[in-house]
């Protein structure tokens, strides 16, 4: 019971202490990080190295994937390419709901590829979206975080839903678990959009008093399709990437399209596209592009890093087992099964930040008491993989790299993505709950 008090007061003391009295959310991240690991008892000796180990393992996995999101952030700006496919997507969806079109390319762009990595590369879009037609800029980027947000958290073939699946023994039913998970998101991305539109409306970002830049320096801007090519390069190669293990493909091919589409080869790959972007001096204003690129990463890996080493902490401790034993000692079934299981999630995402990580201990959990809470059928088991993820969705926040990379990508303030961003992905979660029980209330009816 200490234990999970310690957390919440960690938590809290992040919240307030950034939020209110303006403590650099670096500083309190690392108090909290210190603060639990003592209280958890963990090895005095050994906690600064967890806290570095967490740091540092966080930026193996996005560091260089943030800096060069940076980097073709700053291209897509400095040539003009932002400003033409900011221009296709208003054709497509019109210019009278900007933050609707973000959230639904976000839905589709989450399917197959991690919403980090997603933001990175759409955030300069976003951003070119709202200005062009006079909207909010935190609105029209919250909508796409919300929607990256939804379907990666419960649309395979991300992974969490993926081991979820697996976890509770319904791996060979991935297609229910596509198809259900489609129907949570749909009600989830039809409120992120609504709820960015709202609270954006209030939130001042240093974006929202910048206009689109015409890339004054060229004669003549970048094709539609030349412009599209540094975002959709990148999000075509990862999607073919974690399609190949649904398609028999030779083990030669498998291995190129893994290369291919690892993060940090496809936005390399998209960087070295970029030099066709500009006719003239490529080389001198790709390296303008780069500094800039790698100056604006900074802020974001130090706050991204942190919240790992906070992650790691809270992994480190028993906080997992404690769940797990209170959670076999319970016998509940139906729709309180549900509510449980939601809960628990929500609790692992909460704690720990992680939201794959809070689908596998949640799964990992509930896998050996599933049939005594009667949910045997494909159907109840998929049921339960989206009350997890529903769970999972709730909340992002400051031991989350999410949170960070929306906010910063964002120019949101942590107090303003406090209030915007982690309460829309806290609403996000209770939708997809209701959603997901009104789907099992259906099935009981059938």
């Amino acid at each position: 019971m200490l234990l999970l008090l310690t957390v919440f007061l960690a938590i809290a003391f992040i919240v307030v202490s950034s939020a209110v009295f303006k403590l650099h959310p670096l500083i309190a991240l690392l108090l909290a990080s210190l603060g639990v690991g003592l209280v958890a008892g963990l090895p005095i000796d050994h906690l600064a190295e967890l806290i570095g180990k967490g740091f540092g393992e966080l930026m193996a996995k996005i560091g260089l994937m943030v800096v060069l999101g940076c980097i073709i952030g700053a291209v897509l700006d400095r040539s003009g390419a932002a400003l033409q496919v900011a221009e296709a997507v208003l054709r497509l969806f019109g210019t009278q709901r900007p933050a609707t079109a973000m959230a639904i390319i976000g839905a589709i762009v989450g399917i197959p590829v991690f919403c980090d990595s997603g933001f990175i590369i759409l955030a300069k879009l976003g951003k070119v979206v709202a200005r062009r037609t006079q909207t909010s800029v935190a609105a029209s980027c919250l909508s796409l975080g919300g929607g990256l947000f939804a379907t990666h958290t419960l649309v395979p073939p991300t992974p969490g839903p993926i081991a979820a699946a697996g976890n509770l023994g319904v791996a060979s039913s991935l297609g229910l678990v596509i198809v259900f998970g489609l129907l949570v998101s749909l009600p989830n991305v039809l409120l992120c959009q609504w709820f960015a539109r709202r609270v954006g409306a209030t939130i001042h970002t240093p974006d929202d008093e910048a206009r689109p830049k015409a890339a004054s320096t060229q004669l003549v801007l970048p094709s539609t399709a030349q412009s599209l090519a540094p975002i959709l390069i990148p999000i075509v190669l990862i999607t073919l990437a974690s399609l190949k293990d649904f398609m028999p493909l030779p083990p030669a091919l498998n291995t190129l399209l893994s290369f291919l589409g690892s993060s940090l080869i496809a936005l390399l790959l998209a960087v070295f596209y970029s030099y066709r972007l500009f006719p003239a001096q490529p080389a001198q204003r790709m390296l303008e592009c780069i500094r800039q690129g790698i100056e604006q990463s900074g802020p974001t890996l130090v706050l991204v890093g942190a919240g790992g080493a906070f992650g790691a902490v809270l992994k480190a401790t028993p906080l997992a087992d404690m769940v797990s034993h209170w959670m076999q000692q319970e016998r509940v079934s139906g729709a309180a099964f549900l509510l449980l299981t939601f809960g628990i999630a929500a609790f692992f995402k909460t704690a720990q930040g992680s939201t794959t990580s809070a689908m596998v201990l949640t799964t990992s959990i509930l896998a050996p008491l599933l049939s005594s809470a009667g949910f045997t059928s494909p159907v109840e088991i998929v049921l339960v993989v989206m009350a997890v993820g529903s769970g999972a969705l709730t909340v992002s926040h400051s031991n989350d790299a999410y949170f960070w990379v929306v906010s910063q990508f964002s120019g949101l303030s942590a107090n303003d993505a406090y209030r915007s961003h982690t309460l829309m992905t806290g609403l996000q979660g209770l939708v997809s709950l209701a959603t997901t029980l009104l789907l099992y209330a259906v099935w009981l009816v059938l």
